[in-house]
């Protein structure tokens, strides 16, 4: 096996192994607005899942090369406020050309033909057609050398149609088809999957049913 110290690596390297290794990685395409109330959007794959109670996400945003904010950062550090989309296979290609180094007087939903529509809780909109969208408010900030994490605190959820069944609390999960992050800019979908039960010796025996993850 390869074995590589880390601490003898520069910001790059560790940048790009990490980067193809931990994957594949849900993408968040987080929503925000300036104090102008210009509407900026912007995928991120340093994202995910923190913790139930308080509900909280994170999105890690880099610092640029000559220490400025990108307007995601920007825009949180102003306002406290965004929308994170899980976007899916219909509209991975417009959420790719989100991240386009665009002006930031320049709206990326208009860019790229998505469809904002008022949130019900903050100001940015949320994206009508992605199947989910997660309003938040900044929980806390963490701050490192390459980068700003934002914890956000879920303060209302939108849904497509159909997707959440609210009396037992379960995801459609064969209708839910997310896009995620394979590297450089590769991605993955969802539509082959598997699920690892159980049987009566307790051994793992593959399972092919999606209803029953």
């Amino acid at each position: 096996m390869a074995e590589i110290d880390f601490d003898e690596l520069g910001v790059y390297q560790r940048y790009k192994l990490m980067a193809s290794l931990i994957v594949p990685r849900p993408i968040a395409l987080v929503t925000t607005t300036s104090e102008d109330g210009i509407v900026n959007a912007a995928p991120f794959s340093m994202f995910g899942m923190i913790g139930e109670d308080p509900p909280l996400l994170m999105i890690s945003v880099n610092r640029l090369e000559d220490g400025a904010q990108k307007d995601t950062a920007a825009n949180l550090d102003a306002t406290g406020e965004f929308v994170v989309h899980i976007p899916d296979l219909p509209m991975a290609a417009r959420m790719h050309e989100c991240g386009q180094a665009y002006p930031s007087h320049v709206d990326e939903l208009a860019m790229v033909g998505l469809t904002p529509t008022p949130s019900y809780r903050v100001r940015p909109p949320r994206i009508a057609e992605a199947p989910v969208a997660f309003e938040c408010t900044v929980h806390e900030r963490i701050l490192t050398t390459s980068r700003q994490v934002y914890l956000g605190r879920i303060r209302h959820l939108h849904a497509a149609d159909g997707l959440i069944d609210t009396d037992l609390w379960r995801v459609a999960l064969a209708d839910f088809h997310p896009v995620g992050r394979f590297g450089a800019s590769f991605y993955v979908s969802t539509e082959n999957r598997f699920s690892l039960a159980s049987d009566a010796t307790g051994i793992p025996v593959q399972a092919t049913d999606i209803d029953r993850l």
